[in-house]
């Protein structure tokens, strides 16, 4: 089979340097503003008699409310109004609808009606002049209910259990190709499991808030912890039926968001209907329970991969089917089977994504939504076939590495895959792995090794920038786009003098506004191609003009929108690709897991700041290391919502957690991805590690890690039933 399908590059822990700045790790812009203080997030705008809001939470999971008594609460000192559904603003008809179809949530239609969807929904809320006079009286609103029996837990091949028309990806909830299940019947070797993945918390440093402030009865301000600026003004315009462009975002600094702010939530309505109501800017901040209702999470997953195979490790048949759980307001379902499509050379596949709706709050968007869990079961799959068959697991996946894209029949882009897996391998110290499960061990701890292949789609949306030129070394950057922590504001910049040809101290960029321009939200790894795309294209323009005129007293200003290019339909299949390794220890008496080690090498086309870049997988790799080990957010089966409500009970990875990272860049650059030539590093570094640290589990233990997390709990049990494994 075919290795790659790039030419081949020397690998290089930074790519060379291009002329102008890209290419370069400067400084980041914003670090002097955050340590100083200067930065400004959502709620700490000063505004001239800017009060607060405080929620007050549905306490049963399904029925509707009956009466809400707010007599206690207009007694507390300093209390300007409750808002419920008799008084809450209406939003417009239209606007539901154009909602729906830019697919925001309908958690967003607060107090329109008495009904109650899932415990901890808003029903009411108190305006106070001070958040603590808010909060008390928040705890003396009296809301009456006549509940209903909720249905809270689904079981496996759950009959409530829907195929959706489309997954969050776009892509039908049923996908087949040739005659899979035959074609899996007839292999000579065949692998058959399930995989469970528990639900999980983005659990952003900034809580998801918001200040609002209507300036008029037909404009609105809204300062947001957002990750997509421009899509909110859309969203709110058409809820409150306001033209666009009276609809101001402001998002300059973000906290954070793992996908968990891509779309408005309920703080920032709650906020702007609260300032409607009062007249006065009011603020809203959720605390962690808050937040674990009323934002999103992860779904959680229960996924059967099948695998055929013949005796050589040649795959036949790939059959992946997921079952989620989402709410009753949305059949939400994450895109989990996706990348089974297309990973590996299978002439016959078929993935089902069904979705069993209960009275829970609604699952969205975390970090590589669907692909993160996903590339878990797959890749677990892989492992167990790899064992099966006596094969070197990296042997295992370049064997069954495709020459065109096995959904589409497109050629890729750029595929780097295989190069992946064959650095990693070396850099690694892969040939020092035992391959027999619980070989290496002492009297307390058995030593392992694990690798998983990872994957993630390019995604590229139309934006708009806008350059300006006062002078021939004085340039004016403006894009609707959000920095949410991740560098954006420093990589755009570096972007922008380089398409120029001037020094990053010519060019002043301004972001985090909606009124700058139509720009996707921050996520889907999609920011720096998209919206360096806009600014490339608007530089170009402007060096054009300058050579053939002069600039006018104003400047001269260029004005770019990419619809027309990036929304063209791609002729190529477009991914960025990594191999993910992990070196465990696990105690054979307590089953604690620690990992020691963690490599990623990843082909995500041109790196254009090394630091931020290795900066952005080596959070996403951490998260992997969660997701595997630590994270789960329960459930409560029996009143609804969760148990794991804040950072005691939600465990997420701390520092005494974190291994020796080692994230690493092969040079790539892939123009069919559009004028930047990168592919988008955020979500590439979670996909994958999770399996990478389960199968290294098996290595070295013999213990089948299909159930996540590995909590010491589960693996002391299995630990106990089978000690002749790890003796």
């Amino acid at each position: 089979m075919s290795a790659d399908h790039a030419a081949p590059a020397p690998a290089v822990g930074r790519p060379a340097t291009s002329p102008g700045t890209a290419g370069e790790a400067p400084r980041r812009l914003d670090a002097p503003d955050k340590v100083s203080g200067r930065a400004r997030y959502a709620v700490e705008y000063d505004l001239p008699g800017a009060v607060y809001a405080w929620p007050v939470q549905a306490t049963i999971s399904r029925g509707r409310i009956v009466s809400v008594e707010t007599a206690a609460a207009h007694r507390v000192p300093r209390v300007l109004e409750v808002l419920t559904s008799q008084n809450a603003p209406r939003l417009d008809a239209k606007g539901k609808i154009a909602m729906a179809h830019a697919g925001a949530l309908p958690d967003l239609l607060l107090m329109q009606d008495d009904r109650v969807h899932f415990r901890g929904q808003i029903v009411a809320a108190v305006i106070a002049e001070t958040l603590e006079s808010a909060r008390e009286a928040a705890s003396l609103v009296d809301v009456v209910y006549a509940a209903e029996e909720p249905e809270l837990t689904a079981v496996p091949d759950d009959a409530r259990s829907i195929v959706p028309e489309m997954t969050n990806d776009l892509s039908p909830g049923r996908v087949e190709r040739g005659t899979p299940l035959q074609a899996l019947a007839d292999a000579p070797v065949q692998v058959d499991q399930t995989y469970t993945t528990s639900a999980q918390f983005a659990q952003p440093m900034e809580p998801h808030a918001a200040t609002a402030q209507w300036e008029a009865a037909d404009r609105l301000t809204l300062y947001s912890s957002d990750q997509g600026p421009s899509w909110t003004a859309v969203t709110f315009a058409a809820l409150f039926g306001l033209a666009t462009d009276h609809v101001e975002v402001v998002a300059e600094y973000v906290g954070g968001g793992f996908g968990s702010k891509a779309a408005p939530r309920p703080p920032a309505m709650l906020a702007a209907m609260a300032s409607r109501l009062v007249g006065r800017p009011v603020k809203v901040a959720l605390n962690r329970p808050q937040s674990s209702t009323l934002t999103t999470h992860r779904s959680r997953s229960a996924q059967r991969v099948r695998l055929g195979a013949e005796r050589d490790g040649t795959i036949i048949s790939i059959v992946h089917e997921v079952t989620g759980q989402s709410s009753r307001l949305l059949p939400y379902v994450d895109q989990t089977v996706s990348m089974s499509r297309i990973l590996y050379d299978a002439p016959h596949s078929l993935t089902v994504s069904r979705v069993v709706q209960l009275d829970v709050p609604t699952p969205g968007w975390v970090r590589a939504p669907g692909e993160a869990p996903g590339l878990f079961a797959l890749e677990s799959a892989m492992d167990e076939l790899a064992h099966e068959l006596g094969h070197d697991p990296v042997e295992l996946r370049i064997r069954n590495e495709p020459e065109v894209d096995p959904e589409s029949g497109l050629p890729f882009s750029s595929r780097s895959l295989v190069r992946c897996l064959r650095t990693g391998a070396e850099r690694f110290g892969w040939s020092d792995r035992d391959p027999r499960p619980g070989a290496r061990h002492d009297s307390d701890w058995c030593y392992g090794m694990g690798v998983a292949s990872a994957i993630y789609p390019v995604l590229l949306f139309p934006s708009t920038a806008t350059i300006v030129a006062r002078s021939h070394t004085d340039f004016e950057v403006e894009i609707g786009a959000a920095d949410i922590g991740t560098g954006s504001r420093t990589v755009l910049h570096q972007l922008a003098a380089e398409a120029l040809g001037v020094s990053m101290e010519s060019v002043q960029l301004k972001m985090g506004r909606s009124s700058r321009g139509l720009a996707p939200f921050a996520g889907g790894s999609m920011g720096t191609g998209s919206w360096g795309w806009a600014i490339h294209q608007a530089a170009l323009q402007v060096k054009s003009a300058l050579a053939r005129e002069s600039i006018p007293p104003a400047g001269l200003r260029v004005t770019v929108d990419t619809a027309e290019e990036a929304m063209l339909p791609p002729q190529h299949s477009r991914q960025s690709y990594g191999a993910q390794f992990a070196q465990v220890r696990v105690n054979r008496y307590t089953g604690e897991v620690f990992v020691d080690r963690l490599l990623g090498v990843f082909a995500s086309g041109r790196i254009i700041n090394h630091a931020t870049a290795r900066s952005q997988v080596v959070g996403a790799m951490i998260m992997g290391l969660g997701m595997a080990l630590t994270e789960a957010a329960e459930p409560d089966t029996t009143l609804g919502g969760w148990v794991t409500q804040d950072l005691a009970s939600y465990h997420v990875p701390a520092h005494a957690d974190i291994p020796d990272i080692d994230a690493f860049f092969l040079e790539e650059t892939d123009l069919q991805v559009g004028p930047v030539g990168g592919k988008g590093v955020g979500e590439i570094g979670i996909v994958g590690v999770t399996a990478a640290i389960t199968n290294a589990v098996f290595n070295a233990t013999g213990i089948r890690v299909r159930d996540l997390p590995a909590l010491p709990d589960r693996m002391s049990a299995a630990l106990t039933a089978v000690p002749n494994r790890v003796s």
